[in-house]
């Protein structure tokens, strides 16, 4: 099972490894695109340091930011599950996972980004600001420049099985599955649900920092369990073999490129 995850907007400072090596990155079919982005973002952050704050949208107090980008060639590298940090990285605590489980997730968890398409957990990259949201002066939306090489890199990465997509929206205009890996894939919103208190009607609502916090939790325990569901269907059985409230949403007759949709409910957010 390949699963898909955004990145996080801050992330940890450069290490002290080697500099950044392209060719080792996973995926070797973005190549191309990678180089385009580094090599614009490298220039614009080295040449006018106002504009591309105003391009990488960063407040005054980020500036700093625009300095690491200019140096992502020459920045020490960490693994990119260490780069990543935030709510959801915090909860899913791959430091602490069991060689077995650490060895999954190197396999089969993929990061997207706006600077490198997607990367593996294991792979060596610097710490860098470029959300997949941006322009490019000379590439343009980001969204749409991943979405060709995406498009065969993708379904190679997942081979026969399921997609288990957990991206926010933004970093989803990247790629999306068509054909017989739609069927395979299953994308997965949190909702908290409460009481209300003067009607006794239940309500669901979509809370932010409880939504990522349970994508990383859910993704540790299919990490640490082992299980390998082949189809959504095995997955909604396997979630809730874990402990999870899970409501599945099949894509209807003759929708044959949706993918499932999964709501997991959460009674007490944490």
């Amino acid at each position: 099972m390949l699963v898909l995850l955004p990145p996080s907007e801050g992330k940890a400072p450069s290490g002290r490894g080697t500099p950044l090596k392209p060719e080792s990155l996973s995926l070797p079919g973005l190549a191309g695109a990678r180089a385009a982005v580094l090599d614009e973002l490298v220039e614009l952050c080295a040449a006018d340091e106002e504009k591309a704050r105003q391009v990488l949208g960063l407040s005054e107090g980020l500036r700093g930011e625009v300095a690491k980008n200019a140096e992502l060639r020459t920045a020490g590298t960490r693994t990119a599950g260490e780069i990543y940090t935030g709510v959801l990285y915090d909860a899913l605590g791959l430091a602490t996972l069991d060689p077995a489980a650490r060895r999954r997730a190197n396999a089969s968890l993929l990061v997207f980004s706006g600077l490198w398409g997607a990367v593996r957990v294991n792979d060596r990259i610097p710490s860098y600001r470029c959300s997949m949201g941006i322009k490019l002066p000379g590439i343009g939306a980001l969204g749409t420049h991943w979405r060709t090489p995406m498009r065969s890199a993708l379904p190679e990465a997942a081979g026969d099985g399921m997609v288990l997509d957990l991206r926010s929206a933004a970093y989803a205009t990247a790629w999306k599955p068509t054909a017989a890996l739609a069927g395979r894939t299953a994308t997965v919103r949190v909702l908290h649900a409460r009481v209300d208190p003067a009607t006794g009607a239940e309500k669901r609502s979509v809370v932010s920092h409880f939504n990522k916090a349970t994508k990383g939790r859910l993704v540790r325990d299919l990490l640490t369990s082992g299980a390998r569901p082949k189809t959504p269907a095995e997955l909604v059985e396997t979630v809730r073999d874990l402990g999870y409230t899970v409501e599945p949403k099949p894509p209807a007759a003759g929708q044959p490129d949706r993918p499932w949709a999964l709501d997991v409910v959460v009674r007490e957010i944490h």
